[in-house]
């Protein structure tokens, strides 16, 4: 393999575990779930340092990161919360879960097309998802309008104009 592309490999790693989240939350293993969520956050965290350090930043890669993304901090923590609590609001936590996947997909697309360098336009959306895993690890019997308000609240975060200083 070439050194190169292993920061796509990673990319790939963070669908893959993006995917099992999906499994796993289908499956009624919400807290598994999470974690995997959790865990692609990890992988997330390193593809881009990566390519950064080798050099090989591509558009290519760019796009394949928001695709992996999209899977792994939109659908899968989407899918996760709306099995686990949010189907409990019926009708309501169906538009949650369809709402934090469009604001995701709304971010990421901004975040591809604006030149913002020194901070972020709203929180991304690895935050947003990694943030709805730790929801369902750490809410275990709240009702489900709380982990529907929170995540209602991350959803309108990631399309905000709130600035978050890039670490």
């Amino acid at each position: 393999m070439r050194i190169e592309v292993l920061p796509n490999v990673i990319t790939g790693a963070n669908l893959v575990v993006g995917m099992l989240a999906v499994i796993y939350a289908i499956q009624g293993k919400y807290v598994t779930g999470a974690v995997m969520i959790l865990l692609a956050a990890i992988l997330d965290r390193f593809d881009g340092q990566l390519a950064r350090k080798l050099g090989t930043n591509s558009e290519f890669g760019k796009e394949l990161d928001s695709l992996a993304d999209l899977v792994s901090f939109g659908v899968a923590p989407a899918l996760t919360a709306y099995l686990w609590k949010l189907n409990d609001l019926g009708i309501p936590g169906i538009v949650l879960m369809i709402l934090f996947v469009l604001c995701g997909a709304l971010r990421l697309a901004r975040f591809n097309v604006m030149n913002v360098t020194g901070h972020f336009m709203g929180i991304p959306i690895t935050i947003a998802g990694a943030f709805v895993a730790i929801i369902v690890l750490a809410a275990g019997q709240s009702p489900a309008f709380v982990p529907g308000l929170l995540v209602l609240a991350l959803a309108l975060l990631m399309i905000s104009s709130i600035k978050i200083p890039k670490l």
